[in-house]
């Protein structure tokens, strides 16, 4: 193996070491901010989910000014671009008996391109795909968003976690296929999305609307997937019975 060959794997070690190392910390983080949430709402009694949504796209298409607006109802022009990975904390008081809070995950429009994506997808059960309805690349660039996605985090039962297309800056003028709504909601089912949402962080559009369906879909999806856990251990049990029954018959024989 020449040397060359040698340093080249030595150094894509190391890079992965940092990525895991980074993620770790970012874990970190985040359950001492869940552990603070908790604290302060006082209900330890409620039922309590902690989710992580991915927001992801192209780099510029708003994902931070959707977040912002969505955590702190707060926007700004100008914001700078995210390096890596940013995050934010949401709480929801969903119903009398639960709380959830989502964990946002704001990945830089150009992560796509390294080698972090598949530590930072570790563990998601949404996504969000945001594109720039006044820049038709942002949205050429949607289904390599997707495929990225799909190839890298799966829900338990092996099926691609929930993910909603935004279509965001609808303030402004439209460009492509957002123009013509019912090619885009074809455009969504063949290529598996959830659903599809015109938005604008700026005018406060469908902001909390795209959030509710998608945490409306990952509890869908925890709901299956708890029966079928359920309904697995009743047939383990049954069959588990079944089977002492008749090692009781034989032996009476």
């Amino acid at each position: 193996m020449t040397e060359k060959r040698i340093y080249s794997m030595k150094r894509r070690g190391n890079e992965d070491r940092e990525c895991y190392l980074v993620a770790a910390r970012i874990r970190t983080n985040f359950h001492s901010l869940t552990r603070q949430a908790t604290m302060a709402t006082g209900q330890a009694e409620k039922r309590e989910h902690l989710y992580k949504i991915l927001v992801i796209g192209e780099l510029g298409t708003g994902k931070t000014s959707f977040i912002k607006r969505y955590v702190h109802q707060f926007f700004s022009q100008n914001y700078r671009a995210t390096i890596g990975v940013d995050f934010a904390l949401k709480v929801l008081n969903w119903d009398h008996n639960t709380i959830i809070r989502l964990q946002l995950w704001d990945i830089a429009g150009q992560e796509r391109f390294g080698n972090m994506t598949r530590v930072y997808y570790k563990e998601a059960v949404g996504a969000f795909i945001v594109f720039d309805v006044t820049r038709s690349a942002t949205f050429d660039a949607v289904i390599k968003w997707k495929n990225d996605l799909d190839s890298k985090v799966q829900l338990p039962d092996g099926k691609p976690i929930p993910c909603i297309l935004l279509a965001n800056k609808s303030d402004q003028q439209k460009q492509g296929i957002v123009t013509t709504p019912a090619k885009l909601d074809e455009y969504v089912k063949e290529h598996g999305f959830a659903g599809w949402f015109e938005t604008s962080a700026k005018e406060n559009v469908n902001i909390e609307e795209a959030a509710k369906s998608l945490v409306n879909k990952i509890l869908m999806n925890d709901k299956l997937l708890n029966a079928g856990e359920v309904i697995d251990s009743e047939r383990f049990a049954l069959v588990g019975g079944k089977t002492d029954t008749s090692q009781k018959k034989s032996c009476s024989c």
